[in-house]
C-alpha cells in the first residue's frame, strides 16, 4: 500500500508532466516526419497513386482510412515493444517511458497529416497539427484562445496543454507498474491502447477536416465566394 502510494505521488507530480512535454518538443522540433520522404513511403509501401500531397483530396476518406488504421497499428506496435523494454525497470524507468511514448504519438499524428493531405510547411499548416493533437487530447482549445495569440507563442502553449492532458490519462493507468517485470507486459498493454486510443481520435478529426477541404476544391470559384461571404 506504502509503495502504491509512493508510486501514486510519483505519476501525478510535475516531473511525469515535463518527461512528456519534453517528449513533445522532441517531436516538434528535432523528429518530425519528413514529408517529401513520407510522400514516397505511402507511394511504395501503400501503393496510393499521388504525386503529391495535394493528390490527397482526390482520393475519398474510403481510400484513405484503411491505410490509416495500418499506420494506427504499427504505431501501437512501436508503443507497445517500447513499454516492454522499459517496463523491465518497473518505475525507474517510467519518466523515461513518458517522454519516448510523448514522441511515438506525435509523430503518429504527423504520418496522419500527411496520409490526409496536410503537410506542415507553413506556420498556420504546423498550427493545424497541434489543433489535431489537442483534439485527439479531448481538448477544446476555443477560438479566444485560438486567435488572440501568435502562432510561435500559441504552440507551445498547446504542447503544455497536452502534456497535463496526457500526464493525467496515463497517470492513474500506471500506477501497478511498482512492480518489475510483471509490469513489463502491463507497460506494453497500456502503450499500445494509448497509442491507439489517440490515433483514432486523430484519424477521425483529420477524415473531418480532408471532407470539408475536399469539398471546398469541388466548388466552383463562384460558390467558393458566395461560401466565404456567407
Amino acid at each position: 500500500m506504502v509503495m502504491a502510494n509512493k508510486m501514486r505521488s510519483l505519476v501525478t507530480s510535475p516531473l511525469l508532466r515535463k518527461a512528456v512535454r519534453v517528449g513533445l518538443n522532441r517531436a516538434y522540433r528535432g523528429v518530425q516526419v519528413n514529408p517529401q520522404k513520407y510522400l514516397a513511403y505511402l507511394r511504395r509501401a501503400h501503393g496510393l497513386p499521388v504525386q503529391s500531397y495535394d493528390d490527397m483530396f482526390l482520393l475519398g476518406p474510403e481510400a484513405l482510412n484503411p491505410h490509416a488504421h495500418m499506420i494506427i497499428q504499427a504505431s501501437a506496435r512501436a508503443g507497445a515493444l517500447e513499454g516492454l523494454g522499459f517496463g523491465l525497470g518497473g518505475v525507474m524507468t517510467l519518466l523515461p517511458d513518458m517522454g519516448v511514448l510523448a514522441t511515438i504519438t506525435i509523430r503518429l499524428l504527423q504520418k496522419l497529416s500527411l496520409l490526409y493531405g496536410f503537410n506542415y510547411r507553413t506556420e498556420d499548416e504546423e498550427l493545424e497539427l497541434w489543433i489535431a493533437a489537442a483534439s485527439a487530447a479531448g481538448l477544446d482549445l476555443g477560438r479566444d484562445f485560438l486567435e488572440k495569440q501568435a502562432v510561435e507563442r500559441l504552440v507551445p502553449r498547446i504542447i503544455d496543454r497536452i502534456a497535463v492532458k496526457m500526464g493525467a490519462e496515463l497517470a492513474e493507468e500506471w500506477v501497478g507498474r511498482f512492480v518489475p517485470l510483471v509490469s513489463a507486459g502491463l507497460a506494453g498493454g497500456l502503450n499500445y491502447y494509448f497509442v491507439r486510443s489517440w490515433g483514432r481520435r486523430a484519424q477521425r478529426h483529420f477524415e473531418a477536416r480532408h471532407r470539408s477541404v475536399a469539398d471546398q476544391k469541388l466548388l466552383l470559384p463562384s460558390e467558393r465566394e458566395s461560401l466565404g461571404a456567407s
